[in-house]
Protein backbone atom coordinates (compact mmCIF):
# COMPACT_ATOMS: atom_id res chain seq x y z
CA UNK A 1 0.00 0.00 0.00
CA UNK A 2 1.16 3.80 -0.64
CA UNK A 3 1.36 6.29 1.71
CA UNK A 4 -0.72 6.41 5.20
CA UNK A 5 -1.96 8.75 7.43
CA UNK A 6 -0.98 7.38 11.17
CA UNK A 7 -2.10 8.66 14.04
CA UNK A 8 0.01 7.98 17.10
CA UNK A 9 -1.12 8.28 20.88
CA UNK A 10 1.83 8.18 23.24
CA UNK A 11 1.76 7.36 26.94
CA UNK A 12 5.26 9.02 26.80
CA UNK A 13 7.65 9.65 23.74
CA UNK A 14 12.02 10.44 24.10
CA UNK A 15 13.14 12.60 25.01
CA UNK A 16 10.48 14.57 26.93
CA UNK A 17 10.29 11.90 29.74
CA UNK A 18 13.35 9.21 31.10
CA UNK A 19 13.94 7.05 28.99
CA UNK A 20 11.51 3.78 28.43
CA UNK A 21 11.66 1.13 26.05
CA UNK A 22 8.30 3.09 25.17
CA UNK A 23 9.38 6.32 25.24
CA UNK A 24 12.21 5.08 22.67
CA UNK A 25 9.77 3.32 20.46
CA UNK A 26 7.23 6.34 20.23
CA UNK A 27 9.83 8.33 18.61
CA UNK A 28 11.46 5.30 16.56
CA UNK A 29 7.92 4.70 15.16
CA UNK A 30 7.16 8.25 14.77
CA UNK A 31 10.46 9.33 12.94
CA UNK A 32 10.39 5.92 11.56
CA UNK A 33 7.13 6.07 9.59
CA UNK A 34 7.42 9.85 8.00
CA UNK A 35 10.74 9.11 6.65
CA UNK A 36 9.45 6.54 4.57
CA UNK A 37 7.11 9.07 3.22
CA UNK A 38 3.88 8.53 5.78
CA UNK A 39 1.72 11.19 6.68
CA UNK A 40 2.06 11.53 11.04
CA UNK A 41 0.67 13.17 13.70
CA UNK A 42 1.68 12.40 17.39
CA UNK A 43 0.33 13.27 20.85
CA UNK A 44 1.15 12.83 24.16
CA UNK A 45 0.20 14.87 27.24
CA UNK A 46 2.17 17.64 28.59
CA UNK A 47 3.04 16.39 31.91
CA UNK A 48 4.10 18.86 34.56
CA UNK A 49 7.45 17.68 34.76
CA UNK A 50 8.38 18.42 30.63
CA UNK A 51 10.64 21.39 31.09
CA UNK A 52 8.92 23.55 28.05
CA UNK A 53 11.82 26.15 27.89
CA UNK A 54 14.02 23.59 27.37
CA UNK A 55 11.96 21.76 25.04
CA UNK A 56 10.94 24.90 23.32
CA UNK A 57 7.10 24.13 23.44
CA UNK A 58 4.49 26.87 22.34
CA UNK A 59 1.25 26.97 22.45
CA UNK A 60 -0.87 26.89 19.04
CA UNK A 61 -3.95 29.49 19.64
CA UNK A 62 -6.06 28.32 16.86
CA UNK A 63 -6.38 24.54 18.06
CA UNK A 64 -6.78 25.94 21.84
CA UNK A 65 -9.52 26.66 24.02
CA UNK A 66 -11.93 24.56 23.54
CA UNK A 67 -13.56 23.52 27.01
CA UNK A 68 -14.00 20.02 27.96
CA UNK A 69 -16.61 18.70 30.79
CA UNK A 70 -16.11 15.14 32.15
CA UNK A 71 -17.66 14.08 35.35
CA UNK A 72 -19.39 17.50 35.34
CA UNK A 73 -16.05 19.34 35.34
CA UNK A 74 -14.95 21.81 33.09
CA UNK A 75 -11.56 21.72 31.87
CA UNK A 76 -9.80 24.03 29.00
CA UNK A 77 -8.09 22.15 26.62
CA UNK A 78 -4.64 23.75 25.13
CA UNK A 79 -2.97 22.50 22.42
CA UNK A 80 1.15 22.85 22.41
CA UNK A 81 3.54 22.03 19.79
CA UNK A 82 7.56 20.92 19.38
CA UNK A 83 9.89 19.57 17.20
CA UNK A 84 12.27 16.66 18.21
CA UNK A 85 16.13 17.97 17.74
CA UNK A 86 17.71 16.00 14.65
CA UNK A 87 13.97 14.04 13.57
CA UNK A 88 11.95 16.77 11.86
CA UNK A 89 8.95 15.29 14.14
CA UNK A 90 6.36 17.61 15.42
CA UNK A 91 4.64 16.45 18.70
CA UNK A 92 1.27 17.90 19.81
CA UNK A 93 0.89 18.11 23.48
CA UNK A 94 -2.65 18.06 25.24
CA UNK A 95 -2.18 20.57 28.42
CA UNK A 96 -4.51 21.71 31.06
CA UNK A 97 -3.75 22.82 34.30
CA UNK A 98 -6.09 20.78 36.27
CA UNK A 99 -4.72 17.45 34.47
CA UNK A 100 -0.92 18.12 33.89
CA UNK A 101 0.27 21.34 35.87
CA UNK A 102 1.89 18.69 38.77
CA UNK A 103 5.21 18.44 38.40
CA UNK A 104 5.43 14.72 38.26
CA UNK A 105 3.90 12.13 35.00
CA UNK A 106 1.41 9.65 36.59
CA UNK A 107 2.48 8.95 40.07
CA UNK A 108 3.56 10.92 43.00
CA UNK A 109 6.79 11.48 44.82
CA UNK A 110 6.01 7.90 46.94
CA UNK A 111 5.21 5.97 43.19
CA UNK A 112 1.53 6.04 43.87
CA UNK A 113 -0.71 6.86 41.21
CA UNK A 114 -2.82 9.79 40.97
CA UNK A 115 -6.29 9.31 42.39
CA UNK A 116 -7.38 11.58 39.26
CA UNK A 117 -5.61 9.71 36.41
CA UNK A 118 -8.88 8.10 35.47
CA UNK A 119 -9.82 11.71 34.66
CA UNK A 120 -6.66 12.48 33.44
CA UNK A 121 -6.56 9.79 30.69
CA UNK A 122 -10.23 10.46 29.49
CA UNK A 123 -9.75 14.04 29.00
CA UNK A 124 -6.35 13.18 27.07
CA UNK A 125 -8.58 10.99 24.65
CA UNK A 126 -10.83 13.38 24.59
CA UNK A 127 -8.37 16.14 23.64
CA UNK A 128 -6.30 13.99 21.25
CA UNK A 129 -9.58 13.34 18.69
CA UNK A 130 -11.03 16.81 19.22
CA UNK A 131 -7.51 17.78 18.22
CA UNK A 132 -7.73 15.75 14.73
CA UNK A 133 -10.87 16.98 13.90
CA UNK A 134 -9.72 20.91 14.02
CA UNK A 135 -6.75 19.81 11.86
CA UNK A 136 -9.35 18.27 9.17
CA UNK A 137 -6.75 15.60 9.12
CA UNK A 138 -8.52 12.03 8.82
CA UNK A 139 -6.17 8.80 10.09
CA UNK A 140 -5.58 5.11 7.95
CA UNK A 141 -4.47 3.93 11.36
CA UNK A 142 -4.74 5.23 15.28
CA UNK A 143 -1.95 3.73 17.14
CA UNK A 144 -1.94 3.59 20.79
CA UNK A 145 1.23 3.24 23.44
CA UNK A 146 0.45 3.02 26.81
CA UNK A 147 -2.74 2.13 29.37
CA UNK A 148 -2.74 6.27 29.64
CA UNK A 149 -4.23 5.86 25.76
CA UNK A 150 -6.89 3.51 26.38
CA UNK A 151 -9.79 5.52 26.02
CA UNK A 152 -9.13 6.47 22.83
CA UNK A 153 -10.09 3.37 21.51
CA UNK A 154 -13.17 3.25 23.37
CA UNK A 155 -14.22 7.14 22.29
CA UNK A 156 -13.62 6.20 18.24
CA UNK A 157 -15.99 2.92 18.12
CA UNK A 158 -18.44 5.24 20.35
CA UNK A 159 -18.69 9.12 20.57
CA UNK A 160 -16.44 9.94 17.41
CA UNK A 161 -18.09 6.38 14.97
CA UNK A 162 -20.10 8.75 12.92
CA UNK A 163 -17.68 11.45 11.92
CA UNK A 164 -16.28 11.73 8.89
CA UNK A 165 -12.44 12.01 10.31
CA UNK A 166 -12.67 8.58 12.15
CA UNK A 167 -14.83 6.50 10.51
CA UNK A 168 -13.09 4.09 8.36
CA UNK A 169 -10.11 4.15 10.84
CA UNK A 170 -8.31 0.89 12.10
CA UNK A 171 -7.35 1.03 15.55
CA UNK A 172 -3.69 -0.77 17.16
CA UNK A 173 -3.14 -0.87 20.70
CA UNK A 174 0.80 -1.97 21.67
CA UNK A 175 0.32 -3.98 24.85
CA UNK A 176 3.90 -3.33 27.12
CA UNK A 177 4.47 -4.29 30.75
CA UNK A 178 3.29 -0.80 32.24
CA UNK A 179 0.57 -1.97 35.05
CA UNK A 180 -0.45 0.99 37.69
CA UNK A 181 -0.93 -0.74 41.24
CA UNK A 182 -4.69 -1.30 42.70
CA UNK A 183 -7.43 0.21 40.58
CA UNK A 184 -8.95 3.32 38.87
CA UNK A 185 -11.12 5.66 40.33
CA UNK A 186 -14.51 3.20 40.78
CA UNK A 187 -16.89 5.59 39.02
CA UNK A 188 -14.61 4.98 35.82
CA UNK A 189 -17.70 3.79 33.99
CA UNK A 190 -20.20 5.86 34.80
CA UNK A 191 -17.74 9.21 33.83
CA UNK A 192 -17.87 7.33 30.34
CA UNK A 193 -21.27 6.15 29.91
CA UNK A 194 -22.11 9.85 30.82
CA UNK A 195 -20.56 10.41 27.67
CA UNK A 196 -22.95 8.32 25.87
CA UNK A 197 -20.98 5.17 25.34
CA UNK A 198 -23.27 2.03 26.33
CA UNK A 199 -21.59 -1.21 25.52
CA UNK A 200 -21.92 -4.46 27.79
CA UNK A 201 -17.86 -4.60 26.95
CA UNK A 202 -17.97 -1.53 29.82
CA UNK A 203 -18.55 -4.56 32.27
CA UNK A 204 -14.78 -4.37 32.54
CA UNK A 205 -14.71 -1.16 34.07
CA UNK A 206 -16.73 -2.28 36.84
CA UNK A 207 -13.09 -3.33 38.49
CA UNK A 208 -11.00 -0.91 36.42
CA UNK A 209 -7.72 -2.80 37.08
CA UNK A 210 -4.91 -2.81 34.65
CA UNK A 211 -5.50 -5.78 33.60
CA UNK A 212 -9.35 -5.11 32.86
CA UNK A 213 -8.74 -2.17 30.86
CA UNK A 214 -5.89 -3.85 29.22
CA UNK A 215 -8.75 -6.62 27.87
CA UNK A 216 -10.98 -3.99 27.09
CA UNK A 217 -8.79 -2.15 24.80
CA UNK A 218 -8.06 -5.63 23.36
CA UNK A 219 -11.99 -5.89 22.36
CA UNK A 220 -11.91 -2.62 21.03
CA UNK A 221 -8.75 -2.77 18.67
CA UNK A 222 -8.38 -4.21 15.39
CA UNK A 223 -5.18 -5.52 15.46
CA UNK A 224 -2.51 -5.67 18.70
CA UNK A 225 1.65 -5.12 18.66
CA UNK A 226 3.04 -6.81 21.56
CA UNK A 227 5.90 -5.13 22.86
CA UNK A 228 7.19 -7.19 25.65
CA UNK A 229 8.33 -10.49 26.41
CA UNK A 230 6.95 -9.88 30.35
CA UNK A 231 3.06 -9.56 28.98
CA UNK A 232 0.29 -10.22 31.72
CA UNK A 233 -0.54 -14.05 31.38
CA UNK A 234 -4.04 -12.94 31.91
CA UNK A 235 -3.47 -10.06 29.64
CA UNK A 236 -2.12 -12.67 27.20
CA UNK A 237 -4.55 -15.38 27.58
CA UNK A 238 -7.43 -12.88 26.67
CA UNK A 239 -5.40 -11.98 23.65
CA UNK A 240 -5.25 -15.29 22.05
CA UNK A 241 -8.92 -15.97 23.20
CA UNK A 242 -9.74 -12.67 20.92
CA UNK A 243 -8.82 -13.84 17.50
CA UNK A 244 -7.55 -10.06 16.85
CA UNK A 245 -4.77 -9.62 14.60
CA UNK A 246 -1.67 -9.65 16.54
CA UNK A 247 2.13 -8.11 15.70
CA UNK A 248 3.94 -10.76 17.78
CA UNK A 249 6.84 -9.39 19.70
CA UNK A 250 10.07 -8.35 17.79
CA UNK A 251 13.35 -7.31 18.66
CA UNK A 252 13.97 -3.89 18.20
CA UNK A 253 17.36 -3.89 17.23
CA UNK A 254 16.30 -5.55 13.87
CA UNK A 255 16.73 -4.48 10.80
CA UNK A 256 13.24 -5.17 9.36
CA UNK A 257 11.23 -4.10 12.70
CA UNK A 258 9.94 -0.61 10.94
CA UNK A 259 8.95 -3.23 8.31
CA UNK A 260 7.10 -5.33 10.40
CA UNK A 261 5.47 -2.76 11.78
CA UNK A 262 4.09 -1.05 8.58
CA UNK A 263 3.06 -4.48 6.50
CA UNK A 264 0.64 -5.05 9.85
CA UNK A 265 -0.68 -1.76 9.13
CA UNK A 266 -1.02 -2.45 5.33
CA UNK A 267 -2.90 -5.90 6.25
CA UNK A 268 -5.27 -4.32 8.56
CA UNK A 269 -6.23 -2.02 5.74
Amino acid sequence: MGKKRILYVCQEIKPYLVESDMASLCRALSQGMQERGNEIRTFMPRYGCINEYRNQLHEVIRLSGMNLIIDDNDHQLIIKVASIPSARVQIYFIDNDDCFARKAALTDADGKPFDDNDERAIFFARGVLETVKKLRWQPDIVHCHGWFSSFVPIYLRHVFADDPIFKNVKIVVSLYDDAFEGELNPQMRKKIENEGVKDKKLDFLDHPSYQNLMKLVIDYADGIVVETTNLDPIIAQHLAQSNKNVLPYVEKESAQYLDNYENFYDQLL
